[in-house]
């Protein structure tokens, strides 16, 4: 047996262990951070001059202080101290300052990207599938050069969009 869950490497209390309520209660900490995933910011390199009790960052590139070499980590500010944990794949966090979600895949941090099926409003599909390519308009009895490009301009924005093919 280890001495370490596998996903979130929460401490174990051992057989005959002296002081459990050292590794118990840094076991909470680290369960209060990840079951409720907050984190202020994703793009400082370095600590904040007055973290809050409880407060964690992502650490951006090029992280001095106390948080050089921790690039990528979540820095964890408790007791007065840092404390930084390790991504794991498909971990996730609010992040305040962007009101946005970030997520952990493939070895980066993707902050505000969606990835579904469809997106609904009210229960009504407004994106789902990309559709198949429109050809450009040209041609026809009546030549009307601004719908033409009025609409061309439409299909432009769908295509680079994703919303139909190129």
């Amino acid at each position: 047996m280890t001495d370490m869950t596998t996903k979130l490497a929460l401490p174990y209390i051992m057989a005959s262990q002296a002081q459990k309520e050292i590794t118990h209660n840094m076991a909470l900490n680290m369960l209060d951070l990840f079951v409720q995933p907050i984190v202020e910011a994703v793009d400082l390199s370095a600590p904040p001059a007055e973290p809050g009790e409880g407060q964690a960052w992502i650490v951006a590139s090029g992280a001095t202080g106390d948080w050089a070499g921790q690039e990528d980590n979540i820095a964890h500010w408790l007791g007065g101290a840092w404390s930084f944990y390790a991504p794991v794949e498909g971990m996730h966090f609010q992040v305040r300052d962007l009101d946005m979600l970030t997520i952990f895949r493939s070895g980066m941090w993707r902050t505000g990207a969606v990835n579904g099926l469809e997106i609904s409003v009210n229960g009504q599909q407004v994106v789902g599938d990309r559709g198949s390519a429109i050809a450009d308009v040209s041609g026809g009895q009546v030549i009307d050069s601004e719908a033409r490009t009025t609409i061309n301009t439409l299909l432009q924005v769908c295509r680079a969009h994703g919303l139909i093919e190129s």
